[in-house]
């Protein structure tokens, strides 16, 4: 994933664009970036390694030393970024939050139309923030090649691009990812996360529509393309990514997780001693929960932040799966001898689950049920950076389900198994609670899910569970 913020102000804009940056961190953890611009001395840009610090620390000299009236940043996941651009459009600095599922055929067609070379990273793969550069610098101006950016990209896209006379917005052409506009008397700002900017003072603006852009002034934004109709936003902001204080469309994140934790309760039979969550992003799910069924809301682990502060560190698998386990710790009072109903986000590739639940055992619980607050992930996302598994058999349901077709899983197999009412469903998730030792599994219906944010589904995005586009 990644995120990003951006700021256009008449005085020195560098507080808030770091503040507003570091707001972002829940979405990345291998790069942060900044650039500023100053009338004086132009373009300044810095980019760093935020594995095993974060960016605030990382970026404190940098804060010291910046200084401009414009400027954007981000936290990305992956690709170094911000980059800057010398091209026909003069210097500009270029951050996205972007899936591009068409990299090969993009590059060729750049290369096919003059473009020289692009810088390989380490992994030899293409900054993708490098690639929408070629893609919009193909056109005469660029508000065209911002659009013909987001029309060529299969996957998702948005950004934001600073030149001297401002910083253009762009989202994503089906809404994939948000971009939202705050203000305040002596500036405008452009982010990721809407609640990273109201402790400094920003007050809500508006949300850009599916592939809308505009241009960020220091007393302005300005509408350049009209927003499309079609809209197709990623239900899991929701459900996981997003911060809960965030809001995606209006909906706040806790709001619709405390909903989600009631429709699951009102389809539940079992009779715990207490309702938990996995931290972080499993307490509000348990809390809605909890509420709806009136079964005790309890905290028999906590996860130890002071060092180990976000969701995802570090980037290898194995090491992500070690870290994980070592950031919960048990409040043995609160496990040993209970019955618990434990409510994480999702089930993945359910390694970390099953070592939660055993460990959960080893401390003395009777018994251990599960309610991940989504259905069964059935496919990889297509359309954003939820995980960068090379295989949709990275997922424990494919696994099963291959298991029990004899290697014949067809688009039709699937969704049968996408059915939470056949047969073949309670077959796979019987599958899944056996081999992850489980005393019980139930996953949220998408019908409920859908439900719990309060959006037409038309709006949403259900790819990794339903597997339509």
């Amino acid at each position: 994933m990644g995120g990003f913020f951006g700021v256009a102000a008449k005085e020195d804009c560098v507080f808030d664009l770091f503040f507003g940056i570091d707001y972002h961190s829940h979405l990345g953890t291998r790069r942060g970036g900044m650039c500023v611009w100053d009338r004086e001395k132009g373009f300044n840009r810095a980019i760093h390694n935020i594995e095993n610090s974060p960016f605030r620390t990382k970026f404190d000299h940098d804060f010291q030393e910046m200084h401009g009236t414009l400027g954007i940043g981000c936290i990305s996941d992956f690709e170094p970024q911000p980059l800057t651009v010398r091209s026909h459009h003069g210097t500009y600095a270029l951050t996205t939050v972007s899936k591009i599922n068409n990299t090969e055929e993009l590059t060729k067609r750049v290369f096919d139309n003059g473009h020289s070379h692009f810088l390989e990273m380490s992994g030899g793969e293409i900054n993708a923030t490098e690639l929408v550069a070629a893609l919009i610098n193909e056109k005469e101006n660029i508000i065209d090649g911002i659009n013909y950016a987001l029309e060529a990209v299969d996957g998702s896209l948005s950004l934001l691009l600073l030149t001297p006379k401002g910083i253009y917005c762009a989202r994503d052409r089906y809404g994939r990812t948000p971009v939202v506009i705050g203000r305040k008397e002596d500036a405008y700002c452009a982010a990721f996360e809407d609640f990273a900017y109201r402790n400094l003072g920003y007050d809500h603006f508006k949300e850009l529509g599916p592939g809308e852009i505009g241009i960020l002034t220091n007393d302005n934004y300005l509408m350049l393309h009209a927003p499309g109709t079609e809209m197709k936003i990623c239900t899991f902001l929701w459900i996981y990514y997003g911060y809960p204080s965030s809001s995606y469309e209006g909906i706040s994140v806790e709001k619709m997780r405390y909903n989600c934790g009631a429709k699951m309760a009102g389809r539940d039979n079992v009779q715990p001693d207490v309702v938990a969550g996995v931290p972080d992003s499993g307490l509000a799910h348990a809390i809605g929960y909890a509420n709806a069924s009136g079964i005790p809301f309890s905290r028999p682990f906590i996860k130890y932040t002071p060092t180990w502060p976000r969701s995802f560190m570090p980037t290898m698998q194995s090491q992500r799966n070690l870290i994980a386990k070592m950031k919960l710790l048990a409040v043995d009072d609160l496990i040993k001898d209970k019955k618990l109903l434990l409510i994480d986000d999702s089930i993945v590739r359910g390694t970390q689950l099953r070592e939660t639940t055993e460990f959960l055992y080893r401390s003395g619980a009777k018994e251990v049920h599960i309610r991940p607050a989504c259905p069964p992930l059935l496919y990889g996302c297509k359309y954003l950076n939820f995980s960068r598994s090379s295989s949709e058999m990275d997922l424990i349901t494919r696994r099963v389900i291959q298991r029990l077709e004899n290697g014949n899983v067809t688009d039709e197999v699937l969704k049968e198994y996408a059915d939470p009412d056949s047969e073949k469903y309670e077959k796979m998730v019987e599958e899944i609670r056996k081999e992850l030792n489980f005393t019980s599994l139930r996953f949220n219906r998408l019908d409920d899910m859908l439900d719990a944010v309060g959006i037409d589904k038309c709006k949403l995005c259900t790819y990794c569970w339903d597997g339509q586009e």
